[in-house]
């Protein structure tokens, strides 16, 4: 470790900032082998899924225009819906984003007249001018979608007499975020969110269940399609592209739903015919393979965090002993120049822009500035190291991704460092 230590010197780290990191490595070793576990069955079940489909060097060839008879891109659909266990698929890099998939999968199955629930109170924030809880031009509002919520008990927990009561004979779709977004409510177990769709289907049993399954993918050995959701929903400048994909997002579902979203996604008549893959399949294929060691490398780097700051008297959502559903570490720092420093810290481990520092700013989709730190090879690509934030009480900073655990450890040192420097902290 001595010539580590030299070399993080240089980067900036004090010995006393790494060997305090070394002592909370000390506490939470033994946490690393049940991750690990989970990774190797991730990674022989991708590996299944592309042998069973017989991936091919023929499946990584480019084409433009139309993309008719897309070869690598029809297989790497049947891929994910062998991995998520669903009967259709859709992944394109015609999705921009994961609230474009989103919306795609809400838009394309809900009609005017319906109505969307969610039973886990307010969804992230991208997604609320989607709805139209903020008013925004081409909400499923403006087209007569109306839409409820039932807000989370005390404490986390299920409203499950309120979410009866809210489920009614307008009840379309009802959509359940896994992962907390900026919000410090614990991230939702697959098991969970299965008792959740067991009890909605047992009100209403036609009723479609919609997982926002962002930041979650391989963290557990089973996926919300495994315990009844009709549509799984994700980026693939998340997990699932292991931080090879420049672009994409995806959904798995029935095949019902899936045909529905196709069509909205490109138009009716045509749906999954078309869509040229502009030469990205094989990092779209690449990525999918390292995905469950590169979510296993994150999750670490989010256990470290935890570990790392709640010692030091920081609020940690989950807590540093907890079991983990995402990979997000959210840490309540207190104030806008606690989140500044921390972001500093991020944003100077990182391999692309190190030497620029992250400031809040105002951004499409947000009701407060956010300040956003991610020097990464695929821009905004959160499954690579960054962290960001609502300038906003709790003031809390959302920690995630490092395509390596050691980039991530990197990281979080280096976050608390700049907190150091600032004063802010004393070890």
């Amino acid at each position: 470790m001595d010539r580590s230590f030299e070399l993080y010197e240089r980067m900036g780290l004090s010995r006393e900032v790494c060997a305090y990191g070394e002592r909370t490595l000390e506490r939470i070793a033994g946490r690393f082998a049940d991750i690990d576990k989970i990774a190797e069955y991730n990674q022989a079940k991708v590996l299944y899924a592309m042998q069973k489909n017989k991936v091919s060097a023929g499946c990584f060839a480019a084409t433009t225009g139309y993309g008719y008879d897309d070869v690598g891109r029809d297989c790497l659909e049947r891929v994910y819906a062998d991995v998520f266990h669903t009967e259709a698929a859709l992944v394109r890099p015609q999705i921009t984003c994961g609230t474009h998939a989103l919306t795609v999968a809400l838009s394309a199955n809900l009609l005017p007249g319906d109505e969307l629930l969610s039973p886990v109170g307010l969804p992230y924030d991208t997604l609320q001018e989607v709805i139209g809880i903020r008013p925004s031009p081409c909400s499923l509002a403006e087209y007569g979608v109306t839409y409820r919520q039932v807000d989370l008990l005390p404490g986390g927990a299920f409203d499950y007499e309120g979410i009866q009561a809210a489920i009614n004979e307008k009840t379309k779709l009802i959509t359940i975020q896994r992962s907390k977004g900026y919000a410090t409510r614990p991230t939702f177990s697959v098991s969970q969110i299965g008792e959740l769709i067991a009890f909605c289907k047992s009100v209403k049993p036609d009723v479609i269940v919609m997982v926002d399954n962002c930041y979650g993918e391989f963290v557990e050995m089973i996926e919300p399609s495994d315990v009844g959701a009709d549509m799984v929903v994700g980026s693939l400048i998340k997990n699932p592209g292991g931080g090879l994909a420049p672009i994409g997002g995806y959904i798995c579902g029935t095949r019902h739903c899936v045909d529905r979203c196709a069509y909205r996604l490109s138009a009716p008549g045509l749906g999954q015919e078309v869509g040229a893959n502009l030469g990205l399949m094989p990092a779209l294929y690449q990525g999918f393979f390292l995905s469950p060691t590169v979510v296993a490398g994150a999750e670490k780097g989010a256990i470290f965090a935890a570990n790392l700051y709640e010692p030091l008297g920081f609020k940690c959502f989950p807590n540093a002993s907890e079991s983990r559903h995402d990979i997000i570490q959210a840490v309540e720092l207190g104030s806008q120049e606690a989140m500044v420093a921390f972001c500093k810290g991020i944003q100077a481990a990182a391999p692309v822009d190190a030497y620029v520092d992250p400031i809040p700013g105002d951004m499409p989709g947000y009701d407060a500035q956010v300040i956003m730190a991610a020097g990464a090879f695929v821009q905004g690509s959160t499954m690579e190291l960054s962290a960001d934030g609502p300038i906003r009480a709790p003031y809390a900073v959302y920690f995630q991704g490092g395509l390596t655990w050691a980039h991530a450890k990197l990281g979080i040192l280096m976050s608390l460092q700049k907190m150091v420097d600032a004063g802010l902290v004393s070890l």
